[in-house]
């Protein structure tokens, strides 16, 4: 049987964590929820915290998966971090980062991809 390049979100955020893994940065939370919204990954390294938004795509013909980080679901990630700041003990310091996962493993992080 022939293996689907195609990849789902689960899968794609997966792999986008092992990434990050590999890159020292500890898994805080992944699949944090809120009334506002979802963010993807939210991970730590040297003691800042990335949000991280996962876009996987089949290729980037047409469009990359920053593109899709539009300014309203940007609102949303902000909405949700606040959220999940909110329930910390003390207030880290933060930046807002996008991962997107390609076919075959190609990833592209972008770091502080939106304020």
């Amino acid at each position: 049987m022939k293996k689907s390049a195609f990849l789902t979100g689960r899968q794609g955020e997966a792999q986008a964590a092992e990434y990050l893994r590999r890159r020292g940065y500890r898994i805080l939370e992944a699949g944090y929820r809120s009334r506002y919204g979802e963010i993807d990954l939210i991970a730590e390294k040297r003691g800042i915290i990335a949000m991280v938004e996962v876009k996987t795509r089949g290729d980037d013909r047409f469009a990359q998966a920053l593109e899709a980080v539009d300014g309203p679901k940007r609102r949303r990630i902000r909405l949700t971090a606040l959220q999940w700041l909110g329930q910390q003990e003390h207030e880290p310091q933060l930046r807002f980062d996008v991962i997107e996962v390609y076919p075959g493993g190609r990833i592209h992080h972008i770091e502080d991809a939106f304020e």
